[in-house]
């Protein structure tokens, strides 16, 4: 008999922590999360270990997790990410960084600095990829190869089962009971939105850091929009 579980790519500030708690309330402590190195771009033999060793879970959530998309006999994994809209990805998360009680690099740049500051800060750090195409690095990272990033990452949203969009969560949440319910029939999807930031009110400078933002993750912006586009029923 196969096993089903889940394997969700849980992006930073892209409503992952609200579709974990979806898993959670229907799969109480037989939903997992770990977390992986990242130097190598490429950590699936070590996803693949971790699956193996928890044969009671049923959803495997990492915020690190990368390379190919784990191939185990006897289990069929379904995938999901969620993408967002870049610009508003990277706000949200220069709000959660700021107000965090952590003491990480982006933390104390987000307290030190305006927006306009981390943005230009994150995107003059040697491979720092928060505010550069994040998204893009991520699916791509599923087919590696020597192919340009935006095309591999473009031909990855055809390897996850599941691509959802934050800006409609609930949607993706259909799509996703869809492919579980057959195994696990009861499985339930009523929302819930977590770990969301406010956005305070705009400021002058707001036009000029957009349009930076814009142009350095147009491949973001690219593939949120094929996600939004194929998410349609």
């Amino acid at each position: 008999m196969s096993r089903t579980i889940v394997l969700h790519y849980h992006l930073f500030k892209n409503a992952g922590t609200s579709l974990d708690q979806v898993f959670k309330r229907n799969f109480g402590n037989r939903w997992v999360t770990a977390e992986f190195p990242t130097h190598a771009a490429n950590n699936t033999p070590l996803v693949e270990t971790w699956i193996r060793q928890n044969p009671e879970a049923v959803v495997f959530s990492s915020h690190t997790a990368m390379g190919p998309i784990p191939v185990i006999e006897g289990v069929r994994i379904i995938t999901v990410m969620l993408l967002r809209d870049p610009v508003e990805r990277i706000r949200s998360a220069y709000r959660f960084e700021r107000n965090q009680d952590a003491n990480t690099w982006g933390a104390e740049l987000a307290k030190q600095h305006d927006l306009e500051g981390y943005v230009n800060a994150r995107l003059a750090r040697t491979n720092d990829r928060q505010c550069r195409n994040f998204q893009m690095e991520r699916l791509a990272s599923l087919l590696p190869g020597d192919a340009p990033e935006l095309e591999r990452a473009q031909a990855a949203l055809d390897e996850l089962s599941v691509v959802g969009i934050v800006e409609e969560f609930d949607r993706s949440l259909e799509v996703l009971s869809s492919l579980l319910k057959p195994a696990y029939p009861g499985f339930h999807t009523t929302s819930v939105r977590t770990n969301v930031t406010s956005r305070p009110q705009e400021t002058e400078a707001d036009a000029r850091i957009n349009a930076l933002l814009r142009a350095e993750n147009a491949g973001d912006a690219a593939l949120w929009k094929v996600a939004a586009s194929r998410l349609k029923p």
